[in-house]
């Protein structure tokens, strides 16, 4: 998704509050800082250390009376442990109308439909970072589905050691929401799931699932916290084409059979081709949906909303149960 100089470079000015500045958080601060049409109002987190240094560093005010501060803003970015997402949502929402919560939408999912039931009484525009949307690699990789002749399965694998220092919720949760959320944008509904995986710690650190989609369709998910390698990785089987996606690198290869009629017999070879993925940053190109979503509302953008949140945490939570 490229974005021109000119979205950016909007007139209206956005009053953007922005509370946790952690893993996360820290990378929301350095592109709302950078967005022309934000003015960030102030930044909030529990470690007072680590507020002190991006105040020093952007310039930004630290919020001393989080209630205060909510009057004063047109929209707030939660970025804070998943766990606890429902309760900064629950402070927030009296007071501003456009919330961008930080996946998943909340750490179970009888939590995260109180979230999706309270935006719809409330007339909240609340967006979910569900940041793969915006994958120049996953916005190319819909484009080639569109154009193949059918969709056989779709394999998905995210491993990731790192991930490892999330305690709040597990591999599920943490990893393979992001695919879940993917698979359900590319194959749609689901009627079942099958998955196994294994524990560390009374918590699923590596899981496996294979998901039926009502179209037919299957997606296998693979996520896991104890894999010694970061791996984000798509791959689609279709009927006339084998598509090859690496997220890291930004790489699109697709394979498709040829018929070689050169002599009497008919050789099958394949073909290889790379597609041009965009090198925008997916976190930059979701933020600015989300600001354009309070500039402009009747415009259309991919973002992830509540019920898209929700509905991924419902497929979530079936596979935690199969395990």
């Amino acid at each position: 998704m490229e974005i021109e100089s000119e979205r950016i470079n909007m007139k209206d000015i956005v009053k953007v509050g922005l509370i946790g500045v952690g893993n996360m958080g820290k990378n929301h601060l350095r592109v709302l800082s950078i967005l022309k049409n934000v003015h960030l109002e102030f930044i909030y987190d529990k470690d007072n250390d680590i507020l002190d240094k991006f105040n020093k560093q952007y310039s930004v005010r630290k919020s001393k009376d989080l209630k205060e501060d909510l009057k004063t803003v047109d929209a707030v970015v939660i970025s804070t442990p998943t766990s606890t997402h429902y309760e900064y949502f629950q402070l927030v929402y009296p007071y501003v109308k456009n919330i961008f919560i930080e996946k998943p939408i909340s750490h179970d999912l009888k939590t995260s439909e109180k979230i999706l039931n309270i935006s719809r009484e409330n007339n909240i525009n609340l967006h979910v970072g569900f940041i793969e949307r915006f994958n120049g690699t996953v916005i190319s990789l819909k484009k080639l589905l569109k154009e193949t002749e059918k969709v056989i399965n779709v394999d998905f694998m995210r491993t990731n050691k790192v991930s490892s220092r999330i305690t709040d919720v597990d591999v599920i949760t943490d990893l393979m929401i992001h695919d879940i959320d993917l698979a359900l944008l590319i194959n749609g509904d689901v009627k079942d799931v099958f998955s196994y995986g294994t524990r560390e710690n009374g918590m699923i650190a590596f899981a496996c699932a294979v998901l039926t989609h009502k179209n037919g369709q299957f997606s296998k998910l693979t996520a896991s916290r104890i894999t010694e390698k970061r791996i984000r990785q798509i791959n689609a089987t279709c009927e006339d084409m084998f598509i090859d996606c690496c997220l890291l690198r930004k790489e699109v290869i697709v394979n498709r059979q040829t018929v070689d009629q050169s002599y009497r017999d008919v050789f099958l070879s394949s073909t290889q081709e790379t597609i041009e993925v965009s090198n925008q940053e997916a976190l930059l190109s979701e933020q600015v949906a989300f600001i354009e979503s309070i500039i402009s509302p009747e415009k259309e953008n991919i973002s992830a909303k509540a019920v898209d949140g929700v509905n991924a945490m419902k497929i979530a939570n079936l596979i935690q149960e199969n395990i």
